[in-house]
């Protein structure tokens, strides 16, 4: 399939369509699992798209008696002596109000009644005091409010805390709502979608009980703090309760239940006399808020209190009673005002249901929004892939007013809110992706070969790339290379005695011609380590016979460092010794890494080979070690000695290890290869004596190494515990 796409499209088109649907998949992935970062951009989009235009309250009943600072400073601090309070409630009833919300807690007892007084200071102060002309039904000022609560339209107002903790506070004698459940047979249960609440802050009893019914205040901001939804319900103790707006309209309009449905998902709706409330799963009602506060008409309750209204202010009205006072203001921030006092979100969601002027998010939305980033994402890969860049422009530019004019449209027309969020990061990311790609790929093509291998192969074969780019495979690959690893022997210990600064001239005087003699043997530098080299040959581009040539330029790294540790004790007071292992085989070569930082190398277990050939050259007190593969391949161009048969660890294969001289060293120390070729054929006959003696007699006549002392030891273990008739002459290594 991959050869048949080649042969209908150019590489660059088929690069760019797999980068433009990756992209698009890899948002597809966001979408799934929303980040908060990006539910945030959902929300501010939903923001802007709700105050766009500021709106009139759709219905005149909702009025707000506000507790301000006028009410304050002609009838004192706050709280009120509740006979005040109940006052007020009277006057609001008397004028003709439907109904009235308190969107304010009384929890505990008023401290300012009568009696309360009395035995304040009876207890405290030890004296009688005695009100006169105070008829009996003034000395308790709860009395005096439950009186008034008991006998109007009421809505006593209280508070959850901690919603969805699913814990239960101690019972309270706040009244639940009527609420008949429509369900199917895989529907949720009410417990299992709305919202749980831990405890809820009671009104007092005497008042909670009076009241002809109870409406929560408490809200669920989103994420960023914002008041976009209210839930209108909340289970508690295995009942369902109200939200202090929906109590307050079934308190006006008479309605005594409630129809709620809930579907596979969650809630659905909730049906309220001739309005069907669209609800989120978790019982949740969008507020579409009408502008900044005070879209709603508010009275002061100082003006109320001393008659100074006309008498038809409060007739067929739905009333809330609040506070704006300094200190005392329940603030919220909404999209269209930071500090929205809370009463006012009441106010709206009252004003929202009877005008059934709704905002939704139906489940359906995600699937709209995610088949329109898919197509998004599509048209912009295959406009990008074959459009020139002249025509470009205009299809995109169209492409995001649509969706952008499609949101409004849906927003403002069908009252359903499509996000275009997850469109335009489509557009935009593939728009920027494939655009930087094709840039890159046509601007800078022959700039990113020169500049990425320039230090790392030699100067013709970046000819050979630069004459015929399309040799030059970078997306990775199995094949056959030579790997080299070389290692300082004792840098730690050494560059202690230096300087940083020495250090860093040190490494640079020793790595800059053993590189130079790496790329001229047509190698390819893969990384330094610390004062290690890694190369190869082979790859990117194939190097005949590159065995031959990497054994080559190893060799002359011995001869290179002869003349550098003149320089070297001169400058430094010391030479430098190194290691090198060497092996060919198959490996996997590409870019390797992250998505973000990638780096051309080879991976495989014959990289990890010549690593541990490396190492084991300070085992055996030699040079340089290579594997059989390196052997057969450079033939009798080089003299290669065996020096043992392992395992290496983490290997159960066995390796034969040789080490590798020029025809002139060979010929030079040709009597100490003899002497020790024939040690070593009596140490594979088993012959563990006889082999003693003759390194040991190796090691008289050409002086004491490694490689002897090695031996005689192993001879001298072995021949203690002979290791039997199977023996196959192999040396497992039991570390690095």
């Amino acid at each position: 399939m991959f050869n048949g796409l080649k042969r209908h499209f150019k590489k660059d088109q088929i690069i760019i369509l797999v980068a433009g649907f990756s992209c698009t998949l890899l948002l597809a992935l966001l979408f799934i699992f929303r980040p908060a970062a990006l539910n945030l951009l959902d929300h501010k989009l939903y923001d802007l798209l709700l105050t766009r235009t500021e709106q009139k309250a759709a219905s005149d009943m909702p009025l707000i008696v506000d507790i301000d600072e006028k009410s304050l400073a002609e009838f004192g601090q706050w709280p009120w002596p509740r006979y005040r309070v109940a006052l007020l409630l009277a006057k609001i009833r008397a004028a003709g109000a439907l109904a009235v919300g308190l969107d304010i807690l009384f929890a505990e007892p008023d401290r300012t009644s009568p009696m309360v007084l009395k035995r304040q200071m009876r207890r405290e102060l030890q004296v009688d005091i005695s009100f006169q002309g105070l008829p009996p039904g003034l000395e308790d000022n709860d009395q005096v409010l439950a009186g008034v609560l008991a006998s109007g339209p009421f809505v006593l107002g209280y508070n959850f805390t901690h919603l969805d903790t699913g814990a239960q506070g101690p019972a309270c004698a706040v009244k639940p709502v009527n609420v008949a459940i429509l369900a199917g047979l895989d529907a949720l249960k009410p417990e299992q979608c709305l919202h749980k609440a831990q405890e809820m802050i009671c009104p007092y009893p005497l008042l909670a009980e009076a009241a002809p019914a109870c409406g929560f205040f408490t809200t669920a901001s989103d994420e960023d703090g914002v008041l976009r939804r209210v839930p209108l319900l909340v289970t508690w103790q295995g009942k369902i309760y109200p939200s202090l707006a929906l109590a307050t309209l079934m308190q006006a309009a008479g309605i005594k239940n409630a129809v709620l449905k809930l579907g596979p998902r969650g809630a659905e709706s909730l049906r309220l006399g001739q309005a069907i409330i669209p609800l989120d799963s978790l019982g949740e009602m969008l507020v579409k808020y009408r502008g900044k506060a005070g879209v709603f008409p508010y009275v002061s309750a100082a003006d109320v209190l001393d008659d100074r209204l006309p008498p038809e202010t409060f007739q067929n009205k739905i009333v809330f009673v609040g506070t704006s006072a300094a200190g005392l203001k329940d603030l919220r921030a909404t999209p269209f005002d930071p500090v929205y006092p809370g009463v006012e979100t009441h106010a709206t969601l009252v004003d929202n249901i009877l005008s059934k002027d709704f905002l939704s998010i139906p489940d359906w939305t995600l699937g709209v929004e995610f088949l329109a980033m898919l197509l998004a994402g599509v048209l912009t890969t295959l406009l990008l892939t074959w459009a020139r860049a002249i025509w470009i422009v205009l299809p995109l530019v169209g492409m995001a007013l649509g969706l952008w004019y499609g949101a409004i449209y849906s927003f403002e027309t069908l009252r359903i809110f499509l996000s275009p969020l997850f469109s335009y990061l489509t557009l935009g990311a593939n728009f920027a992706l494939i655009t930087a790609f094709k840039f890159w790929r046509e601007e800078r093509a022959k700039k990113f070969i020169h500049g990425a291998f320039s230090h790392y192969l030699a100067p013709a074969v970046i000819n050979q790339i630069m004459e015929n780019p399309d040799s030059l495979t970078l997306e990775g690959e199995e094949k056959e290379v030579t790997v080299l690893f070389s290692d300082v022997r004792g840098f730690t210990t050494l560059s202690e005695k230096l300087s940083p600064t020495q250090v860093t001239e040190l490494l640079h005087d020793y790595l800059t011609p053993m590189t130079r003699l790496i790329t001229e043997n047509s190698g390819t530098l893969d990384k330094f380590i610390g004062d290690a080299i890694m190369a190869f040959w082979n790859a990117p581009l194939n190097v005949p016979d590159h065995q031959f040539r990497a054994l080559s330029a190893a060799l002359s790294m011995f001869d290179r460092l002869e003349e550098l540790n003149r320089g070297f004790q001169e400058k430094f007071g010391f030479g430098i010794q190194i290691g090198v292992g060497l092996h060919s085989g198959r490996v996997r070569v590409g870019n390797m890494g992250s998505a973000d930082l990638f780096d051309y190398t080879l991976i495989g277990d014959n990289v990890n080979l010549t690593s541990r050939l490396e190492s084991l050259t300070k085992y055996y007190g030699q040079r340089i070690l290579v594997s059989d593969a390196i052997r057969q391949a450079c033939g009798e161009r080089f003299v290669f000695v065996e020096l043992d048969r392992v395992r290496v660890k983490g290997k159960t294969a066995p390796v034969t290890l040789y080490s590798a001289h020029t025809q002139e060293e060979a010929a030079r120390r040709q009597p100490e290869f003899a002497a020790y070729c024939a040690a070593m054929a009596l140490y594979q006959a088993a012959d563990f004596r006889g082999a003693e003696a003759a390194f040991a007699e190796c090691a008289r006549q050409f002086g004491e190494s490694v490689l002897f002392t090695l031996y005689q030891e192993r001879c001298q273990a072995l021949a203690a515990e002979p290791p039997g008739a199977g023996w196959d002459g192999v040396y497992t290594h039991k570390t690095k």
